[in-house]
This record gives C-alpha cells, structure tokens and sequence, in this order.
C-alpha cells in the first residue's frame, strides 16, 4: 500500500482501519460523535468507533462488504453530512483523494486517514488552506495476516472550509 512497494495495491484502494491507527483519533472526538462514513468498506472504522460510543448515521461504499444498512454509492454523490463531521479511511489515489477532501470538506469538518508526508508535497497546497489539524499515527498493519507495517506513515487530517476566504491555521499533533 506504500510508496515504495512494487506490490499491485488492492481493487479500489480497499485496506481495512486498523485498530491502531485510530486510537490517536478518539481524542479529537466529541463523546457520542455522529459522523458520516463516505468509503465504509467493509466496516472496520465504524466498529472500531462504535466501541467508543460514537455513532455511524450514514455509511456509503462503492462496494460495501460488512455493513448492512451501508448504501452502494460514491462519496461524491453524497449532498450532506447527516452527522457532526465524516470520518473515513479514504483512498489514497490522489485523482480520488483530493477532490473527496473538496467535495466533503465544503459541507462539514472532515478526517481523513492517509500518508503523512503527503503535507509535505507540492500537491497539498491547494488544501492546506482547509487543514486544521494533523494528527500524527505512525505505521500500522494494513494487512492483518502480514508479518510486516506498511512503509509510509499514516497521519489523521482534518480539513474544513476556508472562513472569509482565508486559510484555517495548522495544528500538528504528535504522537503520544
């Protein structure tokens, strides 16, 4: 799933949430969040935040796996967030992923798990205008049978609209 790996990435850029990589996240969430999954999956990100008490109230996948009342759909078909914010493990395409931090950012605060250096590349210009905030994570498993981390460290990001026109201050969380 890294960089620098020659392995063919998985259909849709479909890796299951590990556990750890949202841990750092749950601070930053207001207890009982409401939140709009854009890219469910198979589900994993909505049960590992539902241990802690927050609530999935939309769930959309282009091919869901393991949530029945998920719907089948994109995320740029979604018109508003039924919840406080989205929260999603997104694919890290940059053709898919930058267009999804615009088109779900424009209607509510967004998180977003995805590489951490990402921040540190041309590309990201257009957007850290939208970020608020960046949690550090580290390398995680992305594939559980695996006797190895992924390559690339992983960082939560959070993106909102642009107030009067002007871009939100940074913040960088480390990790704990």
């Amino acid at each position: 799933m890294g960089k620098r790996s020659d392995f063919p990435r998985r259909k849709n850029d479909s890796y299951p949430t590990p556990y750890e990589a949202v841990i750092p996240l749950l601070p930053f969430l207001r207890p009982g969040t409401e939140y709009v999954e854009p890219c469910c999956g198979g589900g994993q990100l909505i049960r590992h935040l539902e241990q802690h008490g927050h609530l999935c109230t939309l769930a959309v996948d282009i091919n869901p796996t393991g949530v029945p009342y998920a719907w089948t759909g994109s995320a740029f078909n979604i018109s508003e967030c039924d919840g406080s914010v989205f929260i999603t493990n997104p694919p890290w395409t940059r053709e898919i992923l930058h267009p999804m931090i615009a088109h779900l950012s424009d209607m509510a605060p967004t998180w977003l798990l995805f590489d951490a250096s990402w921040a540190h590349t041309k590309q990201a210009r257009p957007y850290l205008a939208r970020c608020t905030d960046i949690v550090a994570v580290g390398r995680v498993k992305w594939i559980p049978d695996s006797k190895f981390s992924g390559k690339d460290d992983c960082a939560w990001y959070r993106f909102d609209r642009e107030i009067d026109g002007r871009p939100v201050p940074t913040r960088f969380w480390g990790r704990a």
